[in-house]
């Protein structure tokens, strides 16, 4: 199966990504289509309130599937300004669109700085397909 790596992302080892929206300091946080399809079916989504705060390289959450339940990390440290509710609802749909419907939280950067060392779209390739 082909998977999508879309370039304007950066990946995370743990198979999270985070896409930046420059204007703002405001980075959407998902999951890698590479990542929905090893665990499988979808049954429980655990994401943090708005107003929280996330630490790079810690756990957020959880997504659990029938075969595994996984933790999600963060990619850089800040607030969360948005949940994903409907994901938390109907945790089986992350699958249907993981770069755009299938988000996880939003959240405001501390520090840009937080992403230099995630990985690029080809890095990550090169990770989960070497």
């Amino acid at each position: 199966m082909a998977f999508e790596f879309p370039d304007n992302l950066k990946y995370l080892d743990s198979h999270e990504y985070a896409r930046v929206n420059e204007d703002d300091d405001i980075v959407t946080v998902g999951v890698t289509a590479f990542a929905i399809d090893q665990l499988g079916d979808i049954v429980f989504l655990e994401l943090p309130d708005v107003g929280d705060t996330v630490e790079k390289g810690e756990r957020f959450g959880t997504v659990e599937s029938v075969k595994a339940v996984e933790d999600l990390k963060s990619p850089l440290n800040g607030e969360v300004l948005e949940r994903n509710d409907v994901l938390v609802e109907f945790p089986e749909q992350i699958g249907d669109d993981p770069y755009g419907d299938g988000w996880l939280i939003k959240v405001k950067a501390d520090d840009l700085d937080d992403l230099d060392d995630a990985m690029s779209a080809d890095e990550y390739k090169d990770q989960v397909e070497g």
